[in-house]
């Protein structure tokens, strides 16, 4: 089953590098929502993100020809949304500063657990999070990219990842802890 909706996905991505616009628009389809989701937990704003998603698509179907293949057409369209997205983010003039001497610390030097928390929850507060401790945490805890590869993407030191990571724990678990004494 896997081969063949890769030989469906290589099949449309053909079609769509020779202009059919029908297989353009099932390729949309098929990633508009997952690229929109990547996008959302980015920007944190409903019009920017599907602004960017427009945008993104239309940036991948001009460039089809430079898709080699080298990874699924989802992982090459996904970059290109993040790219986006910090461009769009950049624009807005919100710079990266380095926080090296930020320190976390535990209250009673213990790691805290939390009870369950309804996943809406916990979406609702990283959106609440300070843009540049966002974008990391969502490229780091959800996108999977390791601390080097945010440094590059953003132009920023590992370092500087590595701190606003921690900083949007900090202030995610703050948030958290607050949203638990109120639902109790």
């Amino acid at each position: 089953m896997g081969k063949d909706y890769l030989d469906i996905n290589t099949q449309l991505i053909e079609s769509a590098r020779k202009g059919n616009q029908q297989s353009m628009y099932r390729l949309y389809k098929l990633y508009v929502q997952a690229m929109y989701n990547t996008c959302i937990r980015m920007v944190s704003n409903q019009h920017d993100a599907e602004d960017i998603i427009q945008e993104s698509f239309l940036s991948a179907f001009n460039n089809l020809g430079s898709f080699r293949g080298d990874s699924s057409f989802g992982a090459w369209l996904k970059r290109i949304v993040i790219n986006k997205s910090i461009t769009a983010i950049k624009k807005k003039k919100q710079e990266f500063t380095d926080i090296d001497n930020l320190q976390i610390v535990e209250e009673n030097g213990q790691k805290e657990s939390f009870p369950k928390i309804d996943p809406q929850i916990i979406h609702e507060s990283i959106k609440t999070l300070p843009e540049k401790a966002r974008v990391v945490l969502n490229l780091y805890l959800l996108e999977g990219y390791k601390h080097k590869e945010i440094a590059e993407i953003l132009n920023v030191s590992i370092s500087t990842s590595k701190s606003q990571y921690l900083r949007a724990l900090q202030l995610l678990r703050t948030k958290l802890k607050k949203e638990i004494r109120y639902e109790h």
